[in-house]
């Protein structure tokens, strides 16, 4: 028996991504959130929010979004972790492809934020898909009994170089910060296979046809040296919407973002985007949270052919 379809898929699981889920799964709307990680967002990364309304005190924005999250999941939502690799929007029923499992929603809300970059290291855009990439649960395989290195400093990034261990020989984590960003006691640091570099910077990925080193360099001292290897992973974060799982699948502006109307609404019928991934000029929690609303209610709209939104006044 085919599986039946979710009425909402909502990719990303910040603050505009579980608001969303929350108003989905309150109109009683069959509701999952696909989150490439808990702890890899925008939000996630701060350690101090005060001005969000409602907090007596101030939480950081893990804790923030904790709440959301234990918000969304009480009101009857799914929370799968898991990343999203690709998707068919065309049909009435769309396709979102993650690496384990083919998700089918009747409606889609995009809320992946803007934490993205351009690729900026010499090298990481030639040597893309030819021993460099930005997935290790896709592509570890490809590198079993290899010795492989991780670029960043995040959670993200340790869980990244854990994976890696499962197949690869040896793994490098190669931190631009003093510390990374897990305790001292993190599990995969514990790894006989990981070994670390913090407090340098990746200067240059070469090789020939594929990737046979780095070199990198202490950002104290400036010494450089060269580390032989067959792949690079790279879980660097900046400020530019993540579209890149798109491919080309909805309309993207020329800065990088998705344009919707007012109510979230993409051209594409049934798909809406919501929060820092669209093309707002104020980027603050609040507002993400109030667009991931408005992405939910659009959807019911959608899905029973409303001609008004119906609102949420409990």
């Amino acid at each position: 028996m085919a599986e039946e379809p979710y009425d909402v898929i909502i990719i990303g699981g910040g603050p505009s991504g579980l608001s969303a889920a929350q108003y989905a799964s309150r109109a009683a709307l069959k509701t999952i959130v696909l989150d490439k990680s808990p702890t890899a967002g925008a939000l996630a990364f701060t350690s101090h929010i005060e001005n969000y309304p409602g907090l007596n005190e101030p939480l950081s924005g893990k804790q923030l979004l904790d709440i959301f999250r234990n918000q969304a999941v009480k009101f009857g939502a799914e929370y799968v972790e898991t990343q999203v690799t690709g998707l068919k929007l065309d049909g009435e029923i769309k396709e979102i492809y993650s690496f384990d499992k083919t998700y089918l929603g009747k409606t889609i809300i995009i809320a992946t934020g803007s934490m993205g970059r351009k690729p900026n290291i010499q090298g990481e855009k030639e040597f893309l898909g030819k021993g460099l990439s930005y997935c290790a649960v896709c592509d570890a395989a490809f590198f079993k009994d290899r010795t492989v290195c991780v670029i960043g400093d995040s959670e993200e990034a340790v869980k990244e170089a854990g994976i890696l261990t499962r197949f690869a020989k040896t793994v490098y984590i190669i931190a631009p910060s003093k510390n990374l960003k897990v305790s001292s006691d993190h599990p995969v640091l514990a790894l006989g296979k990981v070994r670390t570099f913090t407090g340098h910077r990746v200067t240059s990925i070469e090789g020939t046809d594929v990737v046979t080193k780095i070199k990198i360099k202490n950002t104290e001292t400036g010494e450089e040296q060269e580390i032989p290897l067959d792949g690079v992973f790279v879980s660097l974060y900046g400020s530019q919407p993540i579209v890149d799982f798109l491919d080309s699948s909805i309309p993207i502006s020329k800065e990088a973002c998705i344009s919707t109307d007012r109510m979230t609404e993409t051209p594409i019928p049934g798909v809406y985007a919501a929060g820092d991934v669209t093309c707002v000029e104020v980027r603050q929690v609040i507002i993400a949270a109030a667009s991931g609303c408005i992405a939910a209610l659009s959807a019911e709209k959608y899905i029973h052919k409303r001609k008004r939104r119906k609102y949420d006044w409990k």
